[in-house]
């Protein structure tokens, strides 16, 4: 069963998926759908991954699910830096500033879940 209480990570891997929608849409304001899709895809893929571990159904199962949710954010930089180094695409400092937090967060939450 889920626990509904405030959880860190849930709550900022949410606000950086809205963040990461609203980022998309200006890139495909711009035309810059390629990118934008994937984008959308893995940005939001990080929050979907921690938001299901919280209900997962063994130590293992939730560890796998944070390592997903880690990958995704690995991809998610990688779009990132394209937009931050191709000079015809906007670039917002603050998502990539935002993610490299939560990847920190899930590292640590990886690292202190398995067994010693």
């Amino acid at each position: 069963m889920r626990n509904d209480k405030s959880n860190l990570i849930v709550d900022l891997t949410l606000a950086f998926s809205v963040k990461i929608i609203e980022f998309t849409e200006l890139l495909e304001s711009k035309g810059k759908r390629v990118i934008a899709n994937q984008l959308l895809k893995s940005g939001t893929s990080i929050g979907a991954n921690t938001y299901e571990a919280q209900n997962s159904e063994s130590k293992r199962d939730f560890i796998h699910k944070f390592k997903i949710a880690a990958k995704e954010a690995d991809e998610t930089m990688y779009w990132l830096k394209l937009c931050e180094m191709a000079p015809s695409y906007p670039f917002d400092e603050t998502i990539k500033t935002d993610l490299v937090s939560i990847s920190k967060i899930i590292s640590k939450i990886i690292s202190s879940s398995k067994d010693p």
